[in-house]
């Protein structure tokens, strides 16, 4: 398949494996932001055929588990209310709130749907002039320019009873947070491609220059990846802190202006909760004044919920890189897909439930430098 067979080549990830190799003279730690990069690093072994010198540290790239508790509390208020047709991603069902979650609801007979796109949802509001339709928007900022066109297309058709319970997250801030945080240990990222295939790289070279660090917008294969790396490293190794595109294949300096505009025509910046880490100064997205009709939080007046994370539960530590999943002593026993305390065990992205479903179960051995040997069993397929 093209752009997808290529770029899982054997040959081809030893090759860039031992360059990787041969630049590291020293120990370097680097996070991926998104995780869905995550999970191809676990998938694939990718952090285990690595030289020593080289550590991987997992970031907060993951939009289901970085909604905040809180958020997640007033969905179930809203989904729970009669004559609401509330439509989530399906990975939001399973997400935990303070007593139950999205599935709970719907057992108990909430008109909970999933859909595949906000348009779904717009549709189902078209189709139930009776009903309120409200749409989970959450994500960074590569579901935002189909969540502001869902908004867009309401008002144009003059959709009264539809709405959207918003809690988008922006990376760059993020990014930020981290490399301010007094625990940092990180020297260079993994940035996400699919995010800047719609906001482009403009934000990231002040970042970049102000921390001395380097920024490679990178995809999602095994050859993505270490490419990535390989380019993160070289620049670490001759002491240079530049923004790279290894994913010119789907990214471009400019990202997608009309997204960008559709994006600032119907959202303005804000400041966010981010689950397990907290408030982030700029680093979300409401709707502006003129679609404020629909906002969901205000329509079902759910603005006053607040709630606490539980304390047994360290992934606000996994999401900022502090610890991975098997330093959590709930990982595993307590704390699984079917019983989760938090977000990072059940979204398709949560690095928790890669290590769960990639069988990563003991706390993480010192790495080796990946022998010859190593390399011929490894999963990079």
């Amino acid at each position: 398949m093209k752009y997808l067979d290529e770029f899982n080549d054997p040959q081809l990830a030893r090759r860039l494996l031992d360059e990787i190799r041969a630049t590291a003279t020293r120990p370097w730690a680097l996070m991926e932001v998104c995780g869905g990069q995550t999970h191809s690093i676990i998938r694939h072994g990718i952090d285990q055929l690595l030289p020593e010198q080289v550590e991987l540290i997992h970031g907060p790239g993951c939009p289901v588990c970085v909604t905040p508790l809180e958020v997640i509390d007033k969905a179930l208020e809203i989904a729970s209310r009669p004559g609401v047709i509330f439509c989530s991603f399906g990975d939001m069902l399973r997400v935990p709130g303070t007593d139950r979650d999205l599935f709970r609801v719907k057992g108990e007979g909430g008109d909970v749907r999933v859909v595949y796109s906000p348009l779904d949802a717009l549709e189902l509001a078209r189709g139930n002039p009776d009903r309120e339709v409200v749409f989970f928007a959450i994500g960074f900022e590569t579901t935002a320019p189909a969540n502001a066109m869902a908004v867009h297309q309401a008002r144009r058709l003059g959709l009264s009873n539809f709405s959207l319970l918003v809690s988008h997250v922006r990376v760059p801030p993020a990014v930020e947070a981290i490399m301010t945080a007094p625990e940092c240990r990180v020297q260079g990222f993994l940035a996400a491609g699919h995010v800047c295939s719609v906001m482009g790289m403009a934000e990231y070279p002040e970042l970049a220059e102000r921390f001395r660090v380097p920024m490679v917008v990178t995809g999602f294969e095994p050859l993505d990846i270490l490419e990535g790396i390989r380019r993160a490293v070289r620049q670490l190794e001759r002491g240079e802190h530049r923004v790279e595109n290894a994913y010119p294949r789907a990214v471009r300096e400019e990202g997608n202006p009309a997204a960008v505009r559709m994006i600032e025509e119907v959202f303005e910046v804000t400041d966010r909760n981010w689950r397990g880490i907290g408030r982030i100064p700029a680093s979300g997205w409401r709707l502006t004044d003129a679609f404020r009709a629909y906002d969901a939080e205000h329509r079902f007046d759910v603005g006053g919920i607040r709630t606490e994370e539980p304390a047994e539960c360290r992934a606000g530590e996994v999401l900022q890189g502090l610890i991975k999943p098997t330093e959590c002593g709930a990982f595993g026993t307590t704390c699984t897909p079917r019983t989760p305390l938090g977000a990072t065990m059940v979204s398709s992205e949560g690095a928790c439930a890669a290590y769960y479903l990639y069988r990563r179960m003991n706390a993480p051995a010192p790495q080796t430098g990946g022998s010859a040997q190593q390399e011929e069993v490894a999963p990079v397929v």
